[in-house]
């Protein structure tokens, strides 16, 4: 199984593709300084093989790269920056993060 993520800015989307077919994706609306993620899905077809994870550790490892600050409106996301806070806390504004449920310090 071969995995590859890549940006569809036409549709406001991250994508996860498995063997060239879209598996999953990541929706996203983008500002200039800002990405806020507010659905992730997966098909039926290929849940349970870790693609949604793999899916947002990939994205959120592009938007650092790019200079982005994250707002996780998506729970998978939230929950996913909540549980890898050392690597992916930061991206979400200081001043935003109580309102996600996130902590406040790294």
């Amino acid at each position: 199984m071969s995995t590859t993520v890549r940006d569809n800015p036409e549709e406001n989307r991250f994508e996860i593709l498995v063997d060239d077919t879209v598996a999953g994706f990541a929706e996203y609306r983008l500002s200039p300084d800002r990405i806020a993620f507010t659905h992730t899905e997966v098909g039926p077809d290929y849940s349970g093989r870790g693609l949604a994870g793999e899916l947002v550790s990939t994205v959120l490892d592009e938007v650092k790269g790019r200079g982005l600050a994250v707002l996780p409106f998506c729970p998978f996301v939230r929950k996913y920056i909540d549980t890898h806070q050392d690597d992916y806390l930061a991206l979400v504004p200081a001043d935003q993060r109580d309102k996600f449920g996130l902590p406040a310090a790294e």
